[in-house]
């Protein structure tokens, strides 16, 4: 099956072939070209073409549309970018400069008549409307992470956050804009699969303003016979089966405490304390900068290239550490072969003799010699995986993260804890004021909490340097939760923890991770609530609150906005979060829908959302909200 990402680099590659299909047969010498984009549409390739595959694809030269280019005659220039007026300026800016020959056009969402006029005419008035070879809407206005996750935006994105969406004086224009932003990223990723969804999402939420807009676009197009965009040729059938997909819209109200939740697996952590971001992460050197600079950060790419990151993103931390070392064994164990075999060989000594006994082991040395850059590239990325594990287990050890973990998930799952909150606040050494501060607001919106007690941890978190701005707002988002169908307490349940035997093989094996200290946790399967919403929508089962949700088919000329009685269950879903998704819930519905493989079907499912916060960010945008409902009190 055809993934969203395989389809949309089919589309970027496609655009940077001068929008010919890519043909199958051996390539000729690639056209040379060159690329301008805006920071959108770097965004967009960024994690799905290496620098190294735009050269083979011909792209000589990438620049940013804004800044000073030099005239380069004789050249294609491909541009990729959103069709913003400061970014239209700017090529018309080009086009009286007569920067280039050969102008390619290529807009990452649809460009107004109005706008696409207007650019005309200042072909017109360069007089190089020759020059302008193609013209193009491209759809693919949505940033593709993994085959099945994609975000609306990276750079930018405080415009579609969680923010901007919940604040008491956002204007309706503001409101309006931003639900079109989202609408029109969404029809994107439609037109990319080639497929019509069936729209579910709660009632009275973002979520359903997003819903509607999207369902009347999507109905729009389907009867628009001129431009319908999903009568695709038969090469381009959808990339779903026969059956058409489901898309659960869903606000990032339906649960605030996994956004805050310390995590355990790898892919979630570099999130939570290294930043991942765009599949890249940054991890400071051991060097020590001389004088005030500042530490040399290395830059890592993490993608579906590299093996060991495909294998073991959704695994628990120390699994992870187990496996970089077994890797490394296998490394010395090949190196090791190499260097007996050229000994035996006396190829270190270049002595005549060895020489003429060398029938069966020149074989064996050839394929050793063969594998080499296979044993590099392994090198690399185990010594790439060992800095960013090394750094993300020095977070671990100094901010005690795996206690956070394990009293989080059993304050969600409804277990005792072995301390008192009050204690565990209290103790200096334990964490940052950030981390107390996460754990504080799971404790309070996953269990009900008197005013003398709150009162009593609001001293000790205030004793402890934390910022409670945050805590009017999540005082507000609750009180207006439990008035509502949605009761906050019964959707947690909590995988818990259990601590298996302390890392054998990282002990016994002299491993450059020191794990003392860290407890090696377990964790026990669980759905977290957007999961559990998924799974009873799939599977079109009836009761509780989903009975609620809206039913939206653009393919009906007449909207009917009840679903179907004893209809069979979706194979296939997009899960789309609107302000802002995580690592945690993308990982938990990977490992939910794992279970739910058979032999005679797959099932998929796909996680979007406007942007991707991890915790820190998450906090920081409810501290606004926070102070904001101070001030006006």
């Amino acid at each position: 099956m055809v993934t969203l990402k395989e389809r949309q680099i089919c589309a970027i590659k496609q655009m940077l072939n001068l929008n010919q299909p890519q043909t199958k047969t051996v390539a000729a010498e690639p056209v040379w070209k060159i690329l301008i984009y805006d920071r959108v549409g770097q965004d967009i390739i960024s994690p799905l073409i290496s620098i190294r595959e735009l050269r083979e694809l011909g792209v000589t030269l990438h620049v940013q549309l804004h800044s000073a280019r030099d005239s380069i005659p004789d050249v294609p220039a491909i541009y990729f970018c959103a069709p913003t007026d400061e970014n239209l300026g700017r090529i018309c800016q080009d086009f009286q400069n007569g920067l280039y020959d050969v102008y390619h056009l290529n807009f990452i969402s649809p460009i107004s008549r109005q706008k696409l006029e207007d650019l005309a005419s200042a072909a017109l008035q360069a007089n190089c409307v020759a020059n302008i070879h193609r013209v193009y809407d491209q759809y693919v206005n949505f940033i593709t992470l993994e085959d099945d996750m994609f975000v609306l935006k990276h750079q930018n994105s405080d415009n579609l956050s969680y923010y901007a969406i919940n604040r008491a004086n956002t204007q309706d224009v503001e409101m309006e804009g931003i639900m079109d932003s989202i609408v029109d990223s969404l029809f994107s990723v439609f037109v990319t699969l080639g497929n019509v969804p069936i729209i579910r999402c709660p009632k009275n939420t973002a979520a359903e303003m997003v819903a509607r807009k999207l369902e009347k676009k999507l109905r729009e197009n389907l009867w628009d016979a001129r431009n319908n965009l999903f009568h695709l040729d038969a090469s381009q059938a959808g990339a779903f089966s026969f059956q058409r997909p489901l898309l659960i819209i869903l606000d990032r109200n339906v649960d605030m405490a996994t956004p805050l939740h310390h995590t355990w697996t790898y892919q979630a952590l570099a999130h939570d304390v290294l930043e991942l971001a765009l599949n890249r992460v940054v991890v400071e050197d051991d060097e020590k900068p001389v004088g005030g600079a500042r530490p040399k950060g290395r830059s890592c790419d993490l993608d579906s290239r590299d093996r060991f990151w495909v294998s073991h993103k959704g695994s628990p931390f120390p699994t992870v550490a187990e496996a970089i070392q077994e890797e490394l064994e296998q490394y010395r164990n090949s190196e090791d072969e190499i260097k007996k075999l050229k000994s035996t060989m006396g190829i270190d000594a270049e002595s005549e003799v060895a020489f003429s006994m060398v029938n069966d082991n020149t074989a064996r040395l050839t394929s050793a010699v063969n594998s080499l850059p296979q044993l590099m590239e392994l090198k690399r990325l185990i010594d790439m995986h060992t800095k960013i594990a090394t750094a993300i287990l020095n977070c671990i050890k100094a901010r005690r993260l795996d206690s956070f973990f394990e009293l989080e998930e059993k304050i969600m799952s409804k277990a005792a804890l072995d301390r008192s909150l009050t204690e565990i606040l209290s103790e200096a050494e334990f964490g940052t004021p950030e981390d107390k501060m996460r754990l504080f607001i799971i404790h309070y919106i996953c269990n009900g909490i008197s005013d003398a007690e709150y009162q009593r941890l609001e001293t000790i978190l205030q004793e402890a340097g934390c910022d409670l701005s945050a805590m009017p707002y999540i005082q507000r988002w609750k009180s207006i939760m439990q008035r509502s169908s949605m009761p906050v307490n019964s959707h947690y349940e909590g995988g818990g923890t259990k601590t298996v035997s302390m890392f054998s093989k990282l002990v016994s094996q002299g491993s450059s991770f020191v794990m003392e200290g860290v407890k090696n946790l377990v964790v026990k399967r669980h759905n977290l609530p957007v999961t559990k919403i998924t799974e009873q929508l799939m599977e079109c089962r009836s009761g509780g609150e989903i009975d609620d949700y809206v039913y939206l088919d653009p393919k009906l000329l007449k909207g009917g906005e009840t679903a179907p009685k004893n209809r069979a269950p979706f194979q296939d879903a997009i899960v789309f979060i609107v302000g802002g998704g995580n690592y945690i819930e993308y990982q938990n519905l990977v490992d939910f829908i794992k279970q739910k493989q058979t032999s005679n079907s797959t099932r998929r499912i796909i996680y979007g959302a406007s942007t991707l916060n991890n915790a820190k960010q998450f906090l920081k945008q409810l501290s606004l909200l926070g102070q904001e409902i101070k001030n006006t009190n």
